[in-house]
């Protein structure tokens, strides 16, 4: 409604209220003739005040003068005329009706009509109905007319309002009174309904007040007309509602529920408009501007808006729009931006792979290798998602989007693969800095939680693990090439006999390698040294249980087995030192040696089932490759100890328990034995 058409309808109420001459001269005539409507009510007006002797009669003792100021010939006064009681003020029907005393109007009414229709009036009776039906027409139009212009009215305005809504409860009561008197003749006019009638006119003022919106001007820059329509009628039902609950809500009891009364009519009107837009095909914009607020800005900006959610009563309005209608519009939505984030997901795997391919080497940041291929998708997809949330009203309804993510990871792990079969001249440095970008893809994978439905997030995770994998495995390969000729003395009577120093030789490899790998990311350093420590650890006790080494006696076992303690400890501090976590490995060797050093087989087979405790991945083929070490154990012992292991395995499993032997291969000697 436009501010003219407001103003317009104000000036209406108020004229209709003003009585002509020939109204006014009738209200006196009836006046004069004692008409049952002139009823004593509290609103009143001012009446002349009888003389002190028209009161008392003559006055009986001479009351003393008492003299006039001439500064100020108006204070008199008179201590017997201001103790009289102040006499009541009586308004005539057309006076409360003018002065818009609805209430009293309506009461002085319904007296009228008890008093026309209870008794026999004999021919005066057909002329008071008459007269009586057109001041009850003439009341409702002003009532109606104020229960309209209630959402423009002024807070001082309003009493005008809480008025009408007295005279309806009244009405609404009398309605009911001639219904509970059986056999009496009611007035044709009853009942009047005005509770029904008061409801359906809110309707239709509502209605009317969502369509005509030319006089909001705050959506005035937006792009579209469908938007423009769209936010004015947002903006109209907050600011009608906030008027309802801050102010209109005070002239309504509580069993009319105006706030809610209101707010369902408004969503209605709401409803019923964006069902005539969605009939027509809208373009992306728009479609996406009308999710927009069905699902974020009317739930979230209107409905819970501090001032309204304590009063309204949100759960019961349920959606802006049926499910069946927002399901193909977010179908396109969703189209539409799987479409736009697959083309910008594959050019930039298209840009990494030219600068792989070009033999250049990745940019350096904080002193790592790093590649931008994650920050450039995840800013992509993060974007996607983030628009995705507030024009579907949550994250889940944008999970599909997801499957361009799982589709990219696919893409990026092969053209990755790939590139390091090649062996390029740069492959080492651009492995170093996709591990950091997988470590970033990994991230944001587990802190998107509620984008992934359990299977696409392990999917997702799964791919970059794989990676990862490959990538570390390259890195270590590339050392353990370098330290291959190192390890092979290892396990052997040189190692043994302690005349060569192997372990330390190994040990500086090691140290150089990491030291070349200073260039990779801290946590991907952290994660290769922690891999690093294992395979070592692995490669260590591989070339032990070769079989190249028997140990006849007592002094050759012992002898082995300090070395095995030492050499753990020198180990377990090199790559803790670098920043390994992998503490438990600190217990492979000296629970090795334990078994080497002890003599009686019934301890070697209670110090096997604690080994294969906390190694449960301890094979009956890794227990004869040990115990080929000690070669003063008869068969028979061997077979005991294997037998004993067989029993306990059940019970012998710890929760704390790693994998180690599993990663030893099994020496096809071993297996016959």
């Amino acid at each position: 409604m436009s501010s003219s058409t407001q103003g317009n309808r104000k000036e209406d109420f108020r004229r209709s209220c003003e009585p002509t001459e020939q109204s006014g001269m009738r209200g006196m005539e009836e006046s004069t003739r004692g008409d049952p409507a002139k009823t004593e009510l509290p609103e009143k007006r001012p009446a002349k005040i009888k003389t002190l002797k028209g009161i008392f009669g003559k006055p009986k003792m001479k009351l003393p003068s008492i003299r006039r100021s001439s500064k100020s010939p108006t204070d008199t006064f008179d201590p017997i005329i201001n103790l009289l009681p102040k006499p009541e003020v009586i308004l005539t029907f057309e006076e409360n009706l003018q002065q818009r005393h609805f209430s009293s109007a309506g009461q002085q009414l319904i007296h009228l009509e008890e008093s026309v229709f209870r008794n026999d009036m004999g021919k005066e009776e057909k002329v008071k109905k008459e007269k009586l039906r057109r001041d009850y027409e003439a009341l409702l139009r002003q009532i109606w007319l104020a229960v309209e212009a209630s959402l423009t009215f002024s807070s001082e305005e309003l009493k005008v309002v809480k008025s009408a809504v007295s005279c309806i409860q009244q009405e609404e009561e009398q309605d009911q009174r001639w219904k509970e008197e059986s056999g009496a003749v009611a007035p044709d006019w009853r009942p009047m309904q005005c509770r029904r009638k008061h409801d359906a006119l809110l309707q239709q003022m509502v209605k009317k007040r969502m369509e005509e919106t030319e006089d909001l001007s705050r959506a005035d820059k937006l792009s579209s007309s469908l938007k423009r329509d769209i936010c004015k009628m947002g903006i109209r039902m907050m600011d009608d509602l906030l008027k309802v609950v801050q102010e209109l809500n005070k002239c309504y009891p509580e069993e009319f529920d105006i706030c809610n009364t209101y707010a369902r009519l408004y969503h209605e009107a709401f409803t019923e408009h964006l069902m005539k837009i969605t009939e027509y095909e809208l373009d992306l914009e728009d479609c996406t501007y009308l999710l927009s607020w069905v699902n974020d800005h009317y739930p979230n900006d209107i409905l819970k808006h501090k001032t309204l959610k304590e009063i309204i009563n949100c759960q019961s309005l349920g959606p802006l729009l049926p499910v069946e209608v927002t399901g193909p519009l977010e179908e396109q939505y969703l189209s539409d931006k799987k479409a736009y984030l697959e083309s910008c997901i594959s050019n930039a795997l298209r840009e990494e792979e030219k600068t792989w391919q070009s033999g250049a080497l990745p940019q350096l940041s904080d002193k790592h290798y790093t590649s931008y291929i994650a920050i450039d998708v995840i800013q992509c997809v993060d974007k996607t998602l983030s628009n995705a949330r507030v024009v579907l009203g949550g994250p889940y309804k944008a999970r599909s989007i997801m499957c361009q993510l799982k589709c990219f990871l696919i893409s990026y792990k092969k053209s990755l693969e790939e590139f390091i079969k090649g062996k390029r001249g740069n492959t080492k440095e651009v492995v170093k800095a996709n591990l950091a970008s997988l470590e970033q893809f990994k991230d944001y994978i587990g802190s998107c939680s509620d984008f992934f439905t359990d299977e696409m997030r392990t999917c997702c995770l799964s791919i970059v693990s794989n990676m990862k994998e490959c990538c570390y495995l390259y890195l270590s390969n590339i050392i353990h090439t370098d330290l291959k000729v190192r390890y092979r003395k290892l396990g052997t009577h040189a190692w043994l006999t302690g005349n060569s120093n192997v372990l330390k030789e190994v040990m500086e490899g090691i140290r150089v390698h990491i030291e070349k790998c200073r260039d990779l990311k801290a946590s991907c350093l952290e994660e290769l040294i922690g891999r690093l420590h294992t395979e070592v650890m692995v490669e260590y006790v591989k070339r032990l249980l070769k079989r190249k080494l028997k140990l006849k006696d007592k002094i050759q076992q012992e002898t082995a087995s300090k070395l095995l303690y030492e050499d753990s400890r020198k180990l377990y501090t090199l790559f803790t030192e670098e920043g390994s976590k992998e503490e438990w490995l600190s217990g492979v060797l000296p629970k090795i040696a334990e078994v080497l050093k002890i003599q009686d087989p019934s301890m070697i087979q209670l110090e096997i089932v604690t080994l294969a405790q906390d190694f449960p991945d301890l094979s009956e083929h890794n227990v004869s490759e040990l115990l080929h070490l000690k070669s003063n154990l008869t068969t028979l012992d061997i077979k005991r100890i294997k037998e004993s292991l067989m029993e306990n395995r059940q019970a012998v499993i710890s929760q704390n328990s790693r994998t180690f032997f599993s990663r030893i291969p099994i020496n096809w000697i071993s297996k016959i034995m």
